[in-house]
C-alpha cells in the first residue's frame, strides 16, 4: 500500500460531502425550535481559509462557519458579512446561541475533541490514564502557607 492509499484508508482525507446536523434554537418568544444545516468537515481548504482570514483581518470564526455551513449541494450558505451583521444591519450578527450551535455541529461532524480508543494512553496496570476512576476524592495534604500571605502580628 502506498502513502497515499495508507493516508486514505486511516482518514487522512475528509470528504467534500455535506453531512446533514440538527441544530436547536430559541425564538424571540421563548418557543424551542430545531434547523437542518449542512456542514463541511474541517480540511485543508478550512485552514486555508482561516488563515486567508486572519491575513485580510477578517474574523477568522466568521470564516469558518460561512466556509462549513452549505447546502445540500455543499454551496456556502452565509458571508462573514452575514456571520458578524455588516451584511443587513438591521438583522444584525448571529446571535450567541445560533454562533454556539454552528461551532458544535462542525465539531461533531470534524471529530473535534474526541479521542480515538486506539490512541488513549494505558498505564502499568492497564487502566487508562484519562480515566475518570482514578480520579477520587482530593488529597488531604494542606498546602504551606503563601508568601503573600499576611500574618498578624496583634
Amino acid at each position: 500500500m502506498n502513502l497515499i492509499e495508507t493516508l486514505a484508508a486511516n482518514g487522512g482525507f475528509v470528504s467534500r460531502k455535506a453531512v446533514p446536523k440538527e441544530i436547536k434554537l430559541r425564538n424571540e418568544e421563548g418557543e424551542d425550535f430545531t434547523a437542518t444545516v449542512h456542514v463541511l468537515p474541517l480540511s485543508y481548504v478550512t485552514a486555508k481559509s482561516d488563515i486567508v482570514a486572519t491575513q485580510l483581518k477578517n474574523d477568522p470564526l466568521a470564516a469558518r462557519i460561512a466556509h462549513c455551513i452549505v447546502d445540500e449541494e455543499g454551496k456556502p450558505v452565509f458571508t462573514v458579512a452575514d456571520v458578524v451583521g455588516d451584511a443587513d444591519p438591521e438583522r444584525g450578527p448571529f446571535s450567541a446561541r445560533l454562533t454556539h450551535e454552528l461551532l458544535r455541529v462542525i465539531g461533531e461532524v470534524s471529530q473535534l475533541g474526541k479521542r480515538r480508543e486506539s490512541s488513549a494512553k494505558k498505564t502499568k496496570s492497564g487502566t487508562s490514564s484519562s480515566s475518570t476512576a482514578s480520579a477520587g476524592a482530593r488529597s488531604k495534604k494542606r498546602n504551606a502557607p503563601s508568601a503573600t500571605q499576611s500574618s498578624s502580628t496583634g
